[in-house]
């Protein structure tokens, strides 16, 4: 028996059938061996050397692994193809006693029978390179983590932590909302005519006033303009017809797909993140079992195999015909400090068509594994090309400009449109129009306008930032945002990411004392150094030396220095029931609660309800269900009209009646699962909650299990 030792348990199975009964295949859960959770780790006297110990959790895994390899005739390591998995080869080697320089690592950078096969016959010893990388990344990350989060729960508040990416990432974010706050917008005039030919068609079309760089400023000089045209003559002055092409968009990288998905999709960092592993590790198809469906998912480039285009080319000839296929193969360039260890995010096998497995697997998943599969397509697809119509006109010294264009052939279109939004440009078609060509004006659009200040950052939008700014790195890019959410250093406003007081004053306090850390260009050039030595070979030990000396010096000067931050108290709509007040919320040593503002005078706490975002519509008028408080601050669910709609509830109403008895039906939230269940039959329905939230009952793991357990019961009775 020869064992292969992967990361994750969710392609254990593909993994073990391509290679059948003579291997036997266990996953090792990600990392076994790690720094230490409660100490720094790191003898930063001794050379940065590292102290690494079996994580707790990994025990039972570690022990079940070695008895097999006890027994195997062979041992090969098959984690991730990237610096993670790479480390977790190197530390396995370690506790199970191998020699990290035979060769016992293998890689595919897709699960399938022919990469995983290829690469059990390729062996290759552990590339101390691509560990060095990964160290060097893990012990920063550590020291600024373990020295920096320490001197803001003094200064600021408790449970306050900062991080060498997630830091510069809030920065971002606060310097965005800074930049909105003191934008002063200016006003601005924009003029659209209606144009109507004179040959007797009556065929109109629209005109822009093109100023060049120069906006028209106010309203007294728009009054002149107006007043210029309303007795000048229209002419045409230059038709300028083309035939222009529009390219496919390279297929995904991590940070486009995440973009991508949101934009077109409306899917968040994390569930992109989660969903695509499930696509790259093997999703459950009815009837066929466990298949994988597209490449590795963490890479930083658009590079396509010569395999893959040929196979796209063979199957576009054959789907599409040959007039949408590239003459020569379509390759993209990339970013300059893309890593290109993998090919770009494709679906391993374009036979397998979304259609095919709409109805046989998680919505989801059909959405991302569409929208993968759709872009890569369309990336070795013929230009789509239009017949183009350039016009300019002029009005007694002012010149107006419009375009149009209609589709001549649609290449890659027919399959995936590289534009996301309602505002994009639409097709548009003008009539016939020639030089020295007189037109009669219909009506004049004057419109007063106001600059706007930069649009606040979505998850996509700070991704795409962090990428272009060189933060971090593809499998950085989700949990460095996911961590400012959980740290309540941002939250969401529709789908735009704030920052709330607490992350201004952290980064404020973190620039004061720490401005390399908290400099783009810093953070960015470390990037390049771990990438210097992952590809050069660059003294590891070395780069965490320069870093250090005028990093510790830094934290010395910041924890002598008394410098305190007091957040203001947020103000509730809690009334305290023993003086009459509006209760604050405070932060104390298990997290927030509500607190009398008259303290000492008045002592009264009480805990934080969560507010709870209600799916329902009133039963009585139709209007929105919304949570409530009674004179003495007891929750209750009721119409928004209410007390003018009576309609109250002491459960969270459903929008919806029970399959088996037609009565309306309730929720209940707990810890990890939302429950939707009929009080009068019994009926239940529980669905897993993607976070765990604050909109939770406040009960433990083993209370849901019990509940659960009962809810089933219930069900098959």
């Amino acid at each position: 028996m020869k064992l292969v030792l992967i990361e994750g348990p969710g392609k254990k199975d593909s993994v073990q059938h391509y290679l059948g009964k003579d291997y036997k295949v266990m996953p090792t859960y990600g990392h076994c061996r790690d720094l230490p959770e409660k100490t720094l780790g790191v003898d930063v006297d001794n050379n940065f050397e590292p102290e690494y110990v079996v994580v707790p959790d990994h025990k039972k895994t570690v022990d079940a692994i070695k008895k097999e390899v006890d027994k195997a005739e062979a041992v090969y390591f098959a984690s991730d193809p990237d610096r993670e998995g790479e480390a977790i080869a190197w530390h396995m080697c370690y506790l199970l006693g191998i020699d990290p320089k035979k060769a016992n690592r293998i890689t595919y950078n897709e699960i399938s029978e022919t990469a995983v096969n290829e690469a059990i016959k390729n062996p290759r010893p552990i590339d101390d390179k691509l560990v060095n990388a990964q160290q060097a990344r893990r012990i920063l990350d550590r020291l600024v983590g373990y020295k920096i989060s320490p001197i803001l729960c003094k200064k600021i508040q408790n449970k306050l932590s900062a991080g060498r990416v997630q830091s510069v990432t809030l920065r971002l974010v606060v310097d965005r909302e800074r930049e909105i706050e003191n934008f002063k917008p200016e006003e601005y005039w924009t003029l659209q005519v209606i144009l109507k030919k004179q040959d007797g068609t009556n065929e109109t079309f629209k005109a822009s006033l093109n100023t060049g760089k120069k906006n028209v400023k106010n309203k007294e000089e728009m009054d002149k303009i107006l007043d210029a045209i309303s007795s000048g003559e229209f002419v045409i002055t230059n038709v300028k017809k083309s035939v222009t092409k529009s390219q496919p968009s390279a297929p995904f990288t991590t940070s486009t797909m995440q973009q991508e998905a949101l934009n077109k999709l409306g899917m968040s960092l994390k569930t992109t993140s989660s969903t695509a592993q499930v696509l790259y590790e093997g999703v459950e198809i009815q009837g066929q079992g466990k298949i994988p469906l597209v490449t590795y998912i963490r890479t930083d480039s658009v590079r396509v195999s010569p395999e893959a285009q040929s196979k796209a080319k063979q199957f576009i000839t054959d789907n599409f015909g040959s007039n949408y296929t590239v003459q020569t193969s379509r390759n993209f360039k990339n970013k300059k400090d893309a890593q290109d260890a993998h090919e770009a995010i494709r679906p391993i096998s374009l036979s397998r068509k979304p259609e095919d497995l709409k109805d046989k697997i998680q919505k989801n998943e059909y959405r991302l594994y569409k929208l993968i599969y759709d872009r890569f397509l369309a990336s070795q697809m013929a230009d789509a090309t239009y017949d183009s119509l350039s016009v300019d006109i002029e009005c007694n010294g002012y010149k107006f400009k419009t375009t149009g264009r209609t589709l001549k052939f649609d290449g890659y279109t027919t399959v995936y449109n590289n534009q996301t939004d309602e505002n994009d440009e639409k097709l548009t078609k003008l009539p016939e129009l020639k030089d020295g060509e007189k037109l009669d004006l219909v009506e004049k659009k004057p419109e007063q306008k106001w600059t706007k200040p930069p649009a606040r950052y979505t998850e996509a939008s700070l991704v795409k930032a962090m990428e272009e700014k060189g933060i971090g790195r593809p499998s950085t890019y989700t949990q460095s945002v996911t961590t400012l959410f959980s740290r309540n250093y941002v939250e969401r406003e529709g789908k735009s990411i704030i920052p709330t007081e607490l992350g201004k004053v952290v980064v404020d306090m973190l620039i004061k004392f720490f401005p390399n850390i908290m400099d783009v260009s810093f953070t960015a050039g470390m990037e390049d150094d771990l990438d210097d030595i992952e590809y050069e070979g660059k003294d590891w030990r070395k780069v965490l030396s320069e870093f250090y000396a005028p990093f510790i010096q830094a934290v010395k000067i910041a924890a002598k220095d008394g410098t305190k931050t007091k957040l203001p108290d947020e103000v509730s709509d809690v009334i305290c029931d023993k003086c009459g007040a509006n209760m604050v919320i405070r932060n104390g040593k298990f997290g927030k609660f509500l607190a009398c503002p008259n303290y000492p005078n008045c002592k009264n706490t009480k805990p934080i309800e969560p507010e709870i975002s209600i799916d329902a519509k009133c039963p009585l008028c139709g209007k929105n269900i919304k949570q409530l408080r009674t004179k003495k601050n007891k929750i209750f669910y009721g119409c928004e009209g209410y007390p003018d709609c009576k309609f109250m509830s002491w459960n969270i109403p459903a929008n919806e009646k029970c399959p088996s008895c037609g009565q309306d039906m309730i929720v209940k939230l707990y810890k990890t699962l939302k429950v939707t269940m009929c009080e009068k039959c019994n009926y239940s329905r529980k669905e897993k909650l993607e976070n765990s939230n604050n909109n939770s009952q406040n009960l433990s793991i083993s209370e849901e299990k019990e509940i659960l357990n009962r809810l089933d019961e219930e069900n098959e009775k």
